[in-house]
């Protein structure tokens, strides 16, 4: 990656939460959830590069509070669920266009995410070389669809699935799911083809860094394992 690569680390994070009722702001383990992704990001950069997109008042009144200045309040067409992240990313991105700042790359970093830390954003970002278009963090995935699954019949009655071929786990080719914690985008390509069209690279994490927060075990979970490591 050049010196002089423009980044806009992008913390998107909707007031919404079906399954943790304000879940970005929630206290784990002593600081709002959305605390660990704009540490982060200030470890890497300036406050000027950090974009939190929420639609929050509360949250943004909580960023602030970390010396992050929110620029905007989405739109409500990016505060409903049907709204995509590439819609967030758009957004953003015309933003600063019209501010007359532009971004080689875009680091998303997901609030859920507390346990990526600033020295996993920076192995990501080491990957960039020319012809690359997405980097997304990935784990090894616990459920390998070639390991002996298993169906219910017509008759209730668990069947081998046909998808599992492998009787032992080591068996089994290595694949990966994404954790979402870091995705490093590069704007020109996003821009071009859309999201769904650009070539995937990986940077694997390790499991115990890797958890989501999506509802309240996958909390505690985190809280559990951040109070272990202090």
């Amino acid at each position: 990656m050049k010196e002089n690569t423009k980044i806009l680390y992008l913390i998107p994070a909707r007031g919404g939460s079906k399954g943790l009722p304000k879940k970005n702001i929630k206290v784990l383990a002593g600081k709002p959830l959305i605390y660990y992704s704009i540490n982060a990001a200030l470890s890497l950069t300036t406050s000027e590069n950090i974009c939190v997109s929420t639609d929050s008042p509360e949250i943004k009144k909580v960023a602030e509070e970390f010396n992050i200045d929110v620029p905007f309040l989405r739109p409500d067409m990016l505060a409903s669920d049907s709204a995509t992240t590439e819609d967030v990313i758009l957004h953003a991105l015309d933003f600063y266009k019209r501010k007359g700042v532009s971004y080689d790359f875009v680091v998303l970093l997901q609030p859920t995410s507390p346990l990526r830390k600033s020295t996993h954003i920076k192995e990501a970002l080491s990957l960039i070389k020319p012809g690359v278009e997405l980097i997304v963090s990935v784990k090894e995935t616990d459920s390998n669809p070639y390991y002996v699954l298993f169906q219910e019949n017509d008759s209730g009655v668990l069947e081998k699935s046909k998808k599992g071929i492998f009787t032992r786990r080591q068996d089994c080719p290595i694949v990966y799911e994404l954790n979402g914690a870091i995705y490093v985008i590069r704007t020109k390509d996003l821009l071009e083809k859309g999201y769904q069209n650009l070539k995937m690279i990986k940077y694997l994490m390790d499991k115990e860094d890797s958890v989501d927060i999506d509802d309240v075990l996958d909390f505690n979970l985190a809280e559990i394992l951040m109070n272990s490591s202090k």
